[in-house]
């Protein structure tokens, strides 16, 4: 049985102890399925700070150039969120009118 890396200092040598995992090295202890709940509960903000969920639908708040493209999506297009993602760049995968399924950055839409 494979065990995760430790969050906190990223150790391999972690173990368990009942229902606890153990680093020996930092003596961080968590919980694997508090870790699983958190990830689930993943929350994503529009540009206004309303909460995004999969199958909210969005308008976009300023034009925004395709990487790879000449397509240019304007202001106040609509789209349709299909998943919300975790991610340094995109935060949400969208299907865009007019211009197909894209990643789109959750900083330039607003909840419609």
């Amino acid at each position: 049985m494979s065990l995760p890396a430790c969050l906190k200092c990223n150790s391999e040598f972690v173990y368990q102890d009942q229902e606890m995992l153990i680093c020996p090295e930092c003596a961080y202890e968590w919980s694997p399925a508090e870790v699983a709940e958190q990830e689930k509960t993943l929350q994503v903000k529009d540009a206004n700070g309303t909460p995004l969920q999969d199958g909210d639908k969005v308008t976009l708040i300023k034009d925004l150039k395709v990487k790879g493209s000449s397509l240019v999506l304007k202001i106040g297009t609509k789209a349709r969120i299909k998943r919300v993602v975790e991610g340094k760049d995109h935060q949400l995968d969208c299907k865009v009118d007019g211009a197909g399924d894209m990643m789109v950055t959750a900083a330039f839409v607003k909840k419609a």
